[in-house]
């Protein structure tokens, strides 16, 4: 069955609009957790202007109390930077349950794109070494394309995370060719037994659609979700996403 990571980058920033801990991460965690949820996921920026690096020992106390996992993602060529102390010395501190890497830049508002595995080859088989010596299940942020799903395996990867934006926008256009592409790498994913995760841009109209193309392990939701919850409220949103999932 697929789990629901929920992304709580989004309850940082209006956390961050203001002085003070109001929403409180913890708590929230804790409520999402309650409602059903498998994970909490942390996207830390080195800007850090939602999740910041002194968050991530609490959360991850919190995730560990209540027996779901913690997934961290981030670019791991971040270096140190003011308060930012480096993506792999976060990793390293805090050795979270799943480490996602992305490719994403510096001062990017999201991610938006897939790695080229060839192009970092090397350097990216070093992250997954240190990642696996941490017992530390690596996942890596990739387009729907058969030939980067051939190179994840080659270089070892636990699981891949699809990234799903253009699929979320295929979807609401209707477009349909672009859809097949999802469909195909999924089930493609699937037969040379690699295993998937999926997020960006999924919501309570689309996951069902992307969830009936295959096997994926987790999917890793958090702009829309919390955007949702101001409609339904966090409780019953998760409750949502659950039963569609189920």
């Amino acid at each position: 069955m697929t789990k629901l990571s929920v992304n709580i980058n989004k309850i940082a920033l209006i956390r961050n609009s203001r002085k003070g801990n109001n929403p409180s991460l913890e708590f929230f965690s804790r409520k999402i957790i309650e409602a059903g949820a498998d994970g909490i996921t942390v996207h830390p920026r080195p800007d850090q202007r939602h999740i910041r690096a002194d968050d991530l020992s609490d959360l991850a106390e919190v995730a560990h109390q209540l027996n779901v996992e913690f997934n961290i993602e981030g670019n791991p060529y971040e270096e140190s930077d003011g308060d930012y102390p480096g993506f792999l010395n976060l990793i390293e501190s805090v050795k979270p349950n799943q480490c996602t890497l992305v490719p994403d830049d510096t001062n990017q508002l999201t991610s938006d794109h897939g790695w080229n595995i060839s192009s970092e080859q090397d350097k990216l088989k070093a992250v997954l070494e240190y990642l696996r010596t941490n017992n530390i299940r690596s996942s890596i942020f990739l387009d729907p394309d058969k030939s980067q799903l051939d190179a994840a395996k080659d270089i070892g990867v636990d699981r891949v995370e699809i990234y799903t934006g253009p699929f979320a926008e295929a979807f609401k256009k209707e477009d349909e060719k672009t859809l097949a592409t999802y469909e195909s790498a999924i089930q493609y994913a699937n037969e040379i037994s690699l295993e998937l995760n999926a997020g960006h841009d999924l919501n309570l109209e689309n996951i069902a659609t992307l969830l009936s193309y295959g096997d994926i392990k987790e999917v890793s939701i958090g702009h829309a979700l919390i955007s949702e919850s101001l409609i339904y409220g966090i409780e019953n949103t998760i409750q949502k996403y659950i039963k569609i999932i189920q």
